[in-house]
């Protein structure tokens, strides 16, 4: 790659001026690659094309045809370079060698905060053991992966550990000792630093693990059978014995396993997210029909439309890559599909398909990598809202817990409290609660909080943020109450109240601040805090209604004599409502299933009377 880039620096160099009429005359019609730059010299743009001037000249047209981020950037470019190249292939090569080189500033860099582990095995090793890594590289060896986690990949070790017995030693080269170590008592090795295990034999086990790991199991079964079977003819029922045990431990592990893709293939699925100015790529590694991993990619690109962020991870993710499978299945569509498509496979040194499908099984492969990497956007959006609130709001520490609490009654009548709880943003079900007021008689709704919050702080775990519906009052409230709890960490705290008429914004309360945190009608943290809000203050007005509801049925059926529970479910079932029962003729209600008529007569007799009051 270095070379091209040599060779076309010595001779084919060009720098011309931005003016339109000029590059129309002198711009080079071939392929290469071409930089913008700013007034220091410094590269800010670098792109690849078929037909440089073609692609060149699409840069000046009228601003309001071209997008924002390409108007932004025009304004700051003052001058033009081209590197020309004599194929298609060396133009990718060099636009990602100096993308990776320069970093410009309007590009979409690949940035990955992450390093994925891999299993190692290397086959050149007469006695190779397997090893965890961070990174795959080009040495000869085998890399198996990537693992979403390190927790996913020791669980794989210690499974390999426990169906094969390959050595555990962590030196490349195998050690010289007069007995074998403890795995090789467990059963876990086979011993060869100390009981002279031939190489072939050896070699035998790392088949199985490879085949293991590449999810041939079907393949690996039927390789222990045949090896079972030459035991058994040897009479080393023993060694049959324990390859019987290996198959099974293979197949329980095949059991737990999903396939995603019946036509059994390696592929990479790429999904991709994007929402105010964010974008996700999640890439699903499916590896002889099994999902094998994932690996996701944040990037921040307010004006990126989505197929070129998915030509630009493309084109920086894969020329890293140890391994590329034969099909890459994309969501976005690419610009030069068959050009990319072509570097690829000559990077991989086999035939690479790449398609955009959006039908049948791939479609449907796609459709999995999309929710996942929206999924994915939207945790992470909220976190980071969870972030913001932490500094906006002044708190001890992020607030990933957050539950609302508010109140509801009428003049003081049947008070009741709810609660409800978000995690990450994200409400949780599990932890809403409902509470009717007990020791409050009257209008006293601070009264009314104080006791809310004094019987929610009895149960543990408290939240990391208790958001109150009130104003400053029902906040000095609460506080009162948490500040005279003595165990525990105490909660953080926070009011939010209604706006006015002049004001723009609900208002925004903390202790020890006289006056509302100034948050924009649009700010997120805001946004969140009304969510909540508005979700508590939902739930204690339906608790409140439903309450009044089952009141005014009691507070009317249940004093007339003889009617229990089920006459009065017999009543409503029958006339539909309160009111229709009260209205109902001693014939009509002689009609109900279960009611005899004397109690007919006295029920209309009860509402007869109170009709006369």
């Amino acid at each position: 790659m270095e070379s091209v880039e040599k060779q076309v620096n010595e001779s084919l160099k060009n720098k011309l001026s931005l003016d339109p009429e000029f590059l129309r005359a002198h711009a080079p019609e071939g392929p290469g690659v071409y930089i913008f730059k700013d007034g220091s010299g410094r590269p800010i743009y670098v792109g690849k094309a078929k037909n440089l001037k073609k692609r060149v000249l699409s840069y000046f047209k009228a601003s309001g045809d071209l997008p924002h981020k390409t108007q932004v950037m025009m304004s700051h470019a003052k001058s033009l370079e081209f590197i020309m190249t004599t194929t298609d292939k060396e133009a990718f090569i060099l636009e990602s060698n100096l993308i990776k080189k320069h970093l410009p500033r309007y590009n979409i860099i690949l940035r990955d905060d992450k390093q994925y582990p891999w299993l190692r095995l290397d086959p050149k090793e007469p006695y190779p053991s397997l090893c965890i890594v961070r990174k795959a590289r080009k040495d000869g060896a085998r890399y198996f992966g990537p693992f979403s986690s390190a927790l996913s990949v020791r669980s794989t070790v210690k499974l390999i550990d426990r169906i094969f017995h390959l050595r555990k030693c962590r030196q490349r080269a195998l050690p010289k000792r007069s007995r074998p170590c403890l795995n090789y008592q467990l059963e876990r090795c086979l011993g060869p630093c100390a009981m002279g295990v031939p190489s072939e034999t050896y070699k035998e086990i790392v088949d199985q693990v490879t085949l293991f790991l590449e999810g041939r199991s079907q393949e690996l079964i039927k390789t222990l059978r045949q090896c079972m079977e030459a035991a058994v003819e040897h009479l080393d029922f023993e060694r049959a014995a324990k390859i019987r045990d290996q198959i099974r431990a293979v197949e329980r592990t095949v059991e737990r396993q999903s396939v995603v893709s019946p036509k059994m293939e390696d592929q990479d699925v790429i999904g991709l997210a994007h929402r105010e100015g964010r974008y996700l790529i999640v890439v699903l590694s499916i590896r002889k029909g099994y999902l094998s991993g994932s690996r996701d990619y944040a990037f921040r690109n307010e004006e990126g439309s989505p197929p070129e962020v998915m030509e630009a991870f493309v084109k920086q993710y894969y020329p890293r890559e140890a391994f590329i499978p034969k099909y890459v299945l994309i969501s976005e569509p690419i610009e030069d599909e068959s050009g990319i498509e072509e570097w690829i496979s000559e990077l991989a040194g086999k035939r690479i398909f790449i398609e955009c499908p959006s039908r049948g099984e791939k479609g449907r492969l796609i459709k999995m990598a999309v929710a996942n990497a929206e999924n994915l956007l939207k945790s992470r959006i909220e976190l980071d809202v969870i972030a913001l609130a932490q500094e906006v709001l002044k708190l001890k520490k992020p607030p990933r817990t957050i539950e609302g609490v508010d109140i509801s009654n009428i003049s003081g009548d049947m008070a009741v409290g709810a609660v409800v709880s978000f995690v990450d943003g994200t409400p949780h079900r599990a932890g809403y609660r409902n509470f009717r007021i007990k020791t409050v008689e009257g209008i006293d709704d601070y009264g009314m909080m104080a006791e809310l919050i004094s019987r929610r702080l009895s149960n543990d775990p408290v939240p990391d943020l208790i958001l109150v519906d009130g104003g400053k009052g029902h906040l000095m409230a609460v506080k009162k109450v948490v500040d005279e709890r003595q165990a525990g960490d105490p909660p953080d705290l926070v009011a939010i109240a209604k706006a006015n008429q002049d004001e723009e914004s609900d208002k925004v309360f903390i202790p020890g601040r006289k006056n509302p945190i100034p948050l924009r009608q649009d700010h997120p943290v805001l946004h969140l805090l009304m969510r909540i809000r508005d979700e508590v203050h939902r739930r204690a007005i339906s608790y409140h209604r439903k309450l009044r509801g089952k009141d005014l049925t009691a507070s009317v059926l249940d004093r007339i004599p003889g009617i229990g529970p089920k006459k009065k479910r017999a009543l409503l079932n029958y006339f539909g409502s309160l009111d229709a029962v009260a209205g109902a003729t001693v014939e009509e209600l002689l009609k109900v299933p279960g009611i005899p008529p004397a109690l007919a007569e006295r029920i209309a007799g009860f509402f007869l009377e109170i009709s006369i009051l």
